[in-house]
């Protein structure tokens, strides 16, 4: 794409006539002969064919990759420019330079867990998973250090139904309306001490062992709530072969139960994770 025969190759083709398909002229007597096939076809459709499925709901868990978007170390954040374009160069390209865990993206065990699973490694059957979503939105309104805990399971199972095998948990803490300044998004104190909610240990030492998990999710920059020094959640999902995803939207606006969820993971080579489009239905 990005070799110097490109951009002659490019007008040619912009410049060919938009009759032509393929070098072969297309007459109007044709077209309009392909429009009344079509029609025709459309008339003769039994009037006992099966009713169309009902249509299902989706909904974008993911932020926008943006050079802007808040990273949980500085100096990490991601750059871009503009490398060609249409009016010089017949096509369009940027450039990015980032880390791996910037803006809505994948923990892949081998972030934490020495030998663990990389990106390429993660299988098709864990990217397509029910989820279920606990909501700590009322605990985070007076302590931004609050953590989903083994309670907040039981609750949720007791209102909502137990959480099936390798379903995705997701927390909705309503932290994504800070995402638009780093200083805030991190919580920061005057002592440069983290503040946003995350999960603690125990709760997913009892997702891992007694419901069979597949991951987590969070709507904040790690799965470990702000303050954390030692990443003990990292250390424990992960180490269970287990992945998370952090700095996910939208998850307060998806069913507790009922939804599964596509995580579109690029399979980065020797990847510790990496950006995904993460995608909710129900």
């Amino acid at each position: 794409m990005c070799l110097a025969e490109t951009h002659e190759a490019v007008r040619e083709r912009l410049d060919a006539p938009t009759h032509q398909h393929q070098g072969t002229p297309v007459s109007r007597r044709a077209v309009i002969a392909g429009g009344l096939g079509v029609s025709i076809g459309a008339l003769a459709i039994p009037s006992t064919a099966a009713a169309a499925p009902r249509s299902r709901r989706m909904r974008d868990l993911t932020w926008t990759f943006s050079a802007s978007f808040p990273v949980f170390v500085d100096g990490e954040e991601a750059t871009r420019s503009t490398h060609v374009t249409i009016e010089e160069n017949g096509y369009y390209l940027q450039r990015w330079t980032f880390y791996e865990h910037t803006a809505t993206h994948m923990d892949a065990p081998g972030h934490f867990a020495r030998n663990g699973r990389l990106s390429p490694d993660i299988s098709l059957d864990e990217l397509l998973v029910p989820a279920v979503v606990i909501d700590i939105s009322d605990k985070v309104a007076s302590d931004s250090d609050a953590e989903v805990t083994v309670d907040d399971l039981i609750r949720y199972e007791r209102r909502h139904g137990r959480i099936a095998r390798r379903s995705a948990v997701l927390m909705y803490s309503g932290w994504e309306t800070r995402a638009g300044s780093t200083e805030l998004y991190r919580g920061t104190d005057g002592s440069g001490v983290y503040h946003f909610p995350g999960f603690d240990l125990e709760a997913i030492e009892w997702l891992v062992e007694r419901r069979n998990i597949t991951g987590i999710g969070v709507d904040t920059l790690s799965l470990d709530h702000g303050p954390s020094a030692t990443f003990d959640v990292h250390v424990g999902l992960l180490g269970a072969d287990r992945w998370g995803l952090e700095n996910l939207r939208n998850t307060g606006t998806i069913p507790p139960r009922g939804a599964e969820i596509f995580v579109g993971l690029v399979p980065w080579e020797q990847g510790s994770g990496g950006p995904c489009r993460v995608i909710a239905r129900w």
